[in-house]
């Protein structure tokens, strides 16, 4: 063993030092008043805590989408990464729910409304809920984040009846010290406060003191003959409050039980019947505020499937979202402020919202979609962060193979095209920006189609990241069983194609549209095989650098109406027309496109030049593809394809050799034979054939 070891004392110091200086601290209101006017932002709502929250750990904007991208998101900074989101859909799904949340901050009226994450199973958005979560917890812990609630101290000493186990009791709510303050009062502090803030929202809280500090407040203030600064000195406390979902601190996550055994006490509360027998049963200190609402107070409220619920039980949403108030059976209103969140899937959505009894509890909610992730190679990334976080065999998945799955997904999940001129194919591959410049593809318009022909929004049906990663995992026990040390697509295919019809999920009505889509992923690895099998047998990176600045030459003379000198007999000559049109050909460009592309390309060599950047074909996607094809058609004619169709002859140095040029792409060596004996003999059999 070796490396240092973590010691008990290290191990403890880490911890001290990851804890708020303050957390085990009480203070004064009245320190806390000063505190307040030093940092106005303690006194945020939750709204306004949640949305400075997002922007806390860090923002890029793209501006093609116009989307920002939070990096609690898009890098999870706090877990290295672990629990990053992939997709353009998804990352403008979370940006729509931080407006949401901002505008709720500015009391635009989404601070009124139930944040309501719409999607398919398995699109994300629990996984982005839970999320949200653990940052709030952690950005709570944090001085900008930091948030401090009170307790009642030496109640005894003059509640007559006071049970003495309850001589110290917690604010129940959690509430800002600042409700304290009798409102007049409280106001002119926060006028005050307003002037000192640097943010785009205000401070605001008419909130009333829960129904038990109330109790509390008018008993002290009785005693003291309505000396608030008496009450406030001797019988409060300020401590810090940091948001725990495990402690049901802040954070709440509602799950919904059996539908006949639904008690609306769940989310407001009920009788603490230990304290009946002492206070009696309309005293307010005989509350128990354990209800869902309560516990969620100044954080978020998760709810899980939340339109499983009984109609009757969602009424309880309708006050605590519209006025920010609950009522629980039998006791006054409560004041609440939290974010609340659900979630739901379609069946669910689709069956409220046909419901016009609902109609009360929809008009309460703001609606986020999140949908299934559009693009293959970003879907390959949601795979690829299942295998780095999970403990995978020794064993190499070779190039393709995560995003011909990921291909799969997106073809079950995106409309098919109006148009004759695109195919479902070649929509999938826009959509992951597989544009050259001279494709007359307008994705934006392909989006538009799709949303006013599909039946809520694409991709919010199709087949899950779940189906798709099982079978990957399904598939690489399957090839560790047989002592394969690679999972290649077509081992991947076969699964998808074995258990397509076994999945709950996947409607029998679309088997046959998927084994279809199964075909051209298929095909289009073939083709990308193809090229790898070609790339091995005639790469040559000088060649291409050469034939690159060859072609470049004689573009920008061609443009510039000039001369180039010849390399041979070092004479004046015409661009070779032939030369540049071999290149060409090789992308399908035709006669009268030719000079687009030329100026496509030169205006890239000169954007370069500008920046410093030396030329280099490999960096120029379309050019690198044409000339890589030229290349191949230069030297196929001193090809063996009788050795490259020949499945015994793997010792041959010519085969050895096309072998580490496959694995030079990331194929192990068995996968390179493999792929040699897929790929390789449709390219013999093409060239043999002409």
């Amino acid at each position: 063993m070796t490396g240092d070891i973590e010691t008990l004392e290290t191990l403890s110091t880490d911890y001290k030092e990851s804890m708020p200086a303050d957390l085990r601290e009480t203070k004064s209101f009245d320190w806390y008043l000063e505190e307040c006017y030093e940092d106005p932002k303690i006194t945020r709502n939750a709204h306004q805590r949640v949305a400075d929250m997002f922007d806390y750990y860090g923002t890029t904007y793209d501006e093609t989408e116009g989307v920002v991208e939070y990096l609690l998101a898009s890098e999870d900074p706090l877990n290295d990464g672990e629990n990053t989101f992939y997709g353009r859909v998804i990352h403008q799904s979370i940006h729509e729910f931080v407006n949401k949340v901002k505008s709720g901050a500015r009391r635009l009226g989404p601070e009124r409304r139930i944040k309501l994450l719409l999607g398919p199973v398995g699109s994300g958005k629990s996984h982005f809920d839970k999320q949200v979560r653990k940052y709030f917890e952690d950005y709570t812990l944090r001085e900008e984040g930091r948030m401090y609630t009170f307790r009642w101290t030496n109640l005894c000493d003059v509640i007559q009846d006071q049970d003495p186990s309850d001589d110290t009791v917690r604010s129940p709510m959690n509430q800002d010290p600042l409700v304290l303050l009798p409102l007049e009062q409280r106001q002119r502090v926060i006028d005050d406060l307003n002037e000192n803030l640097d943010a785009p929202y205000t401070i605001q809280n008419e909130q009333a003191l829960d129904p038990e500090s109330e109790f509390y407040m008018d008993k002290l203030l009785a005693y003291y003959d309505d000396d608030l600064q008496q009450v406030l000195e001797n019988h409060v406390e300020i401590v810090r409050f940091v948001a725990d979902e495990n402690k049901r601190q802040g954070l709440e996550t509602f799950e919904p039980k059996d539908k006949k055994n639904q008690d609306e006490t769940e989310l407001t509360g009920d009788v603490n019947y230990s304290k009946i027998a002492i206070y009696g049963e309309s005293d307010p200190r005989a509350f128990d505020y354990s209800g869902a609402f309560c516990n969620a107070n100044r954080g978020i409220f998760s709810g899980e499937e939340l339109l499983k619920l009984q109609r009757e039980f969602l009424y309880d949403f309708l006050h605590a979202t519209q006025e920010q108030t609950i009522k629980p059976k039998n006791n006054p209103r409560i004041d609440i402020d939290q974010v609340i969140v659900g979630r739901t899937n379609m069946p669910e959505y689709k069956d409220k919202k046909g419901d016009e009894k609902m109609e009360a509890f929809n008009d309460r909610t703001k609606r986020i979609d999140f949908p299934y992730v559009l693009s293959y190679e970003d879907e390959a990334e949601i795979y690829n962060k299942m295998l780095s976080n999970a403990d995978v065999p020794d064993i190499n998945v070779e190039p393709h193979t995560l995003e011909m799955a990921g291909l799969f997904g997106v073809l079950t999940r995106i409309e098919e095209p109006d148009t004759e001129t695109i195919d479902l194919l070649s929509k999938a591959k826009a959509y992951n920006g597989e544009i050259d410049e001279g494709d007359d593809i307008d994705v934006k318009k392909l989006r538009e189609e799709a949303e006013q022909k599909a039946e809520i929004g694409e991709g919010m049906v199709g087949v899950s990241p779940r189906f798709i990663g099982d079978e990957i995992a399904e598939a690489i026990m399957d090839s560790k069983h047989r002592q394969r040390g690679f999972l290649s697509p077509l081992t991947v295919f076969n699964f998808f194609e074995e258990n397509l019809e076994h999945h709950g999920s996947i409607p029998e009505d679309n088997f046959e549209k998927y084994y279809r889509y199964l075909e051209t992923v298929r095909e289009e690895y073939k083709e990308r095989a193809i090229e790898d099998v070609r790339h091995a047998l005639a790469y040559d990176i000088d060649e291409i650098q050469r034939q690159g600045e060859k072609y470049m030459d004689h573009v920008m003379a061609y443009i510039d109406d000039d001369t180039i000198e010849d390399d041979l007999t070092g004479r004046e000559q015409e661009p070779d027309e032939t030369f540049l049109r071999s290149v060409e050909e090789k992308l399908d460009i035709p006669e009268d496109r030719k000079e687009d592309f030329r100026q496509e390309v030169s205006n890239w060599v000169s954007r370069r030049a500008r920046e410093g950047e030396a030329f280099n074909p490999q960096d120029n996607e379309r050019l690198r593809r044409a000339l890589e094809r030229k290349l191949w058609e230069d030297k196929k004619h001193n090809i063996n394809f009788s050795a490259l169709v020949s499945a015994n002859e793997f010792d041959d140095d010519e085969r050895s050799a096309w072998i580490d040029a496959l694995m030079e792409q990331g194929y192990s060596e068995e996968g390179a034979k493999e792929v040699l004996e897929f790929a390789g003999a449709e390219v013999a059999k093409a060239e043999m054939d002409d």
